[in-house]
């Protein structure tokens, strides 16, 4: 009999509460192992967060240890007239600028006919750019005015077609889709009823008649004159792009300068991410007395180093800059609970002194780490820690070991319960029917003894 049906029927005895409660003693052991299970799954999940706030942390380092980033700029005009954006190739300076026209894309239109659903007549349209291939486009006799707009639009041209109903009927226009003078274009046909068509770009005539020259931007810039076939002057000045929006009666003020606002923006990012990061390895080391209960990480020697070289490098000095000696001097101040707020104040004045500062990020010596910048001493330090043989990749693989033999200890102290279990039921089973057996030949002798009694 290898497992009781109902068991204790034949002793009296509750078997099932027997077996019970000797199993949960058999599973101590495996209830501590996955006590020990969450416990690790939960200091991996930290250790997961930690890098994920040390990674931001060393991008915002990187960043500022980026000569680039200290050259962010920003542009402003005195005019609406002309807009502007800068790159970090864009060096401070103020320029004069003066419009004098604007570039302009060639429109012509045709001789106005009754509707869009009108037709012309059949024949080949061809329209060439200046320097450019010719187009050919086949206009049926049947085609509409409709039509032929969507012909011309499908040709790729450069040429987009439209119809404009002015009052005195349906014009067909073409626009090129480029301004200046190189991208006028000339449209010949051949055929009958489409001479309205056509246009001569170097002397201006044609069926269709103009309603717009092509012609460049004409402008100063610091006097200087320029000409330009868009209107988006990209190649002028080095990291500047000049939009020119409108003819000026005067000279219009460009000023490039540093983006201050850019760059408060982003160092007081890099503060806060340090005290995330900062404030979060606090609460996975920390051992609250009255709660009695410690975080997840508390006593974990890669954590706790980590956060003792974060808070000794917040400390240190540096040669990097002549003016700040350390992040204080900037307006970088460390509080007591581990935390980097920024002073407003003194951040804005080492903004004033903008080389100083960037030298306090950015600075890097091949032979004198004491002259290197915060920003490249942070980055470098955090990408090792991060890296494949960094302290917390190696404290992640060593958490994932860890939890792979608790696990393969789970499984085998499942299968060894599994067997104890089968043979206290096989015992216990054998126990009651020998127990069963002992009770009715209990009742038989019982039986016998009372009978002699009354014989």
């Amino acid at each position: 009999m290898a497992s009781i049906s109902s068991p204790g029927i034949g002793s009296g005895l509750d078997v099932s509460s027997i077996i019970t409660s000797l199993m949960a003693l058999e599973r101590k052991p495996l209830d501590q192992l996955e006590t020990a299970e969450s416990k690790i799954q939960s200091q991996i999940s930290e250790v997961g967060k930690i890098k994920s706030a040390l990674s931001k942390f060393r991008d915002l380092a990187a960043k500022l240890a980026s000569t680039d980033f200290w050259r962010t700029s920003t542009g402003t005009a005195s005019n609406s007239a002309i807009g502007i954006t800068t790159s970090s190739s864009a060096s401070p300076a103020q320029y004069s600028v003066n419009v004098t026209s604007l570039a302009t894309a060639q429109a012509i239109a045709a001789p106005a006919v009754a509707s869009s659903t009108a037709t012309l007549g059949a024949g080949t349209l061809t329209i060439q750019r200046s320097g450019g291939d010719p187009f050919d486009v086949t206009i049926e006799a049947t085609d509409t005015l409709a039509a032929i707009r969507d012909k011309i639009n499908a040709a790729g041209a450069g040429v987009t077609a439209s119809i404009l109903n002015d009052g005195s009927g349906a014009r067909l226009m073409m626009r090129s889709d480029a301004t200046g003078a190189a991208n006028a274009f000339t449209t010949t046909v051949t055929g009958t009823g489409l001479d309205g068509l056509t246009f001569d770009a170097g002397t201006q005539t044609g069926g269709a008649t103009r309603a717009e020259q092509a012609a460049d931007a004409v402008a100063t810039i610091n006097n200087l004159p320029i000409t330009s076939a868009s209107n988006t002057l990209t190649d002028v000045l080095d990291g500047v792009t000049l939009t020119l929006n409108a003819e000026t009666a005067a000279p219009v003020t460009v000023t490039v300068a540093p983006d201050t606002a850019a760059l408060k923006k982003t160092l007081t990012e890099f503060a806060s991410a340090y005290s995330e990061l900062a404030k979060l390895i606090a609460t996975d080391t920390k051992y609250d007395a009255t709660t009695k209960k410690a975080g997840a990480l508390q006593g974990d020697s890669a954590i706790v180093g980590l956060q003792t070289q974060l808070r000794s490098m917040i400390g240190a000095s540096s040669g990097a800059s002549t003016a700040f000696a350390r992040l204080s001097d900037a307006g970088f101040e460390m509080q007591q609970d581990g935390s980097l707020t920024v002073n407003s104040t003194k951040l804005d004045k080492a903004i004033a002194n903008l080389s100083e500062l960037k030298a306090l990020f950015s600075n890097s010596s091949l032979t004198d780490p004491s002259l290197d910048g915060f920003g490249k001493r942070f980055r470098v330090v955090a990408s090792n820690i991060l890296g494949i043989d960094g302290s917390l990749t190696s404290r992640t693989d060593g958490l994932n070991d860890k939890l792979k033999r608790n696990q393969k200890q789970q499984d085998r102290m499942e299968e060894r319960l599994a067997a104890t279990q089968k043979r206290l039921e096989k015992q216990y089973s054998m126990l009651d029917a020998k127990l069963g057996t002992l009770n009715g030949l209990s009742s038989y002798v019982t039986e016998q003894v009372a009978q002699w009694n009354k014989s």
